[in-house]
């Protein structure tokens, strides 16, 4: 299985490679079309993701995240949720990319084996970015009223941090 799985890659590349060709597709210049689509995104989304960084960055300095975190320490202790990811509950909601970055620096500092780390990681793939999915799909659809839609999102979100903290503590303990 292991072999199929390596070669999987390789070999729909190669299959792509052959079959262009044959209908009549340039490889290389739609393979440059579409790194230059994906470029354009990055530059329209990186200077939201620096400054998401920069902010948590700013707040987990400024003490102010560390500050929330006791604050809510009972809550989150009854919830199971570690003190340690609150930047994670805090940035998920509004972006991926900074929640990829925090989450990173996470496992970074505790270990990808530590309780924290996991519930990092678990909740980086239980949980989803409210408001981007929000603007995206509504704009797209031309809703100009969410009404419910983002109460519910973030009670969605807060129930995948709560069931991932779970998860972690039965699966890992």
């Amino acid at each position: 299985m292991a072999q199929f799985t390596a070669a999987l890659i390789p070999g729909l590349l190669a299959l792509a490679a052959l079959l262009g060709p044959a209908k009549g597709v340039d490889i290389y210049s739609a393979l440059a079309e579409g790194a230059l689509d994906r470029l354009k995104v990055l530059l329209r989304i990186f200077p939201a993701l620096v400054g998401l960084l920069t902010a948590v960055y700013m707040l987990r300095a400024s003490g102010l995240l560390d500050a929330v975190g006791q604050a809510l320490s009972p809550v989150l202790h009854l919830l199971g949720i570690p003190q340690e990811v609150v930047a994670l509950l805090v940035v998920r909601p509004v972006s991926g990319s900074a929640a990829l970055g925090v989450g990173a620096e996470l496992i970074e500092q505790y270990g990808p084996d530590s309780t924290i780390g996991r519930t990092a990681a678990v909740m980086l793939g239980s949980t989803e970015t409210t408001f981007y999915t929000v603007a995206v799909y509504f704009g797209g659809a031309g809703v100009k009223r969410s009404r419910y839609a983002i109460p519910a999102a973030l009670c969605a979100d807060l129930t995948g941090f709560v069931v991932a903290a779970w998860a972690v503590r039965v699966m890992c303990n």
